[in-house]
């Protein structure tokens, strides 16, 4: 099993940053796609953005351009830095990593998730 710590949420005003981060932790053998997702009140979580493990990333089109998705793989981290944040970021964001166990099951995991406010 792998289990995910998420850090860095927070209350910002609008144009502000923030820093998100979810390490994981656990038994497997390796860690494939790592991603953030959020859920706004009442609706499904949405993809954010996504990494593989040979650092290939994909965003929503909302925010292309404002926030970036790394990764530490010597650290089994991944990070969301979001810039010009704005009201309509508001949410609860999740990390969600794809792992494979050392039998060769894939899974994945979900963090806790972390409060992002942005006020305007």
């Amino acid at each position: 099993q792998v289990q995910l710590v998420e850090s860095g949420g927070g209350l910002v005003q609008a144009g502000g940053s923030l820093r998100l981060s979810c390490a994981a932790s656990g038994r497997f053998f390796s860690i494939n796609v790592m991603a953030w997702y959020r859920q706004f009140p009442g609706n499904q979580r949405e993809l954010v953005a996504s990494i593989t493990s040979g650092g290939n990333t994909d965003y929503v089109d909302s925010v292309k351009g404002r926030f970036t998705i790394s990764r530490d793989n010597a650290k089994n981290t991944v990070y969301l830095q979001m810039n010009t944040l704005k009201p309509e970021d508001t949410a609860v964001y999740y990390c969600n990593v794809k792992w494979t166990s050392s039998f060769g099951v894939i899974d994945d995991s979900w963090g806790q998730g972390t409060q992002v406010t942005v006020s305007s």
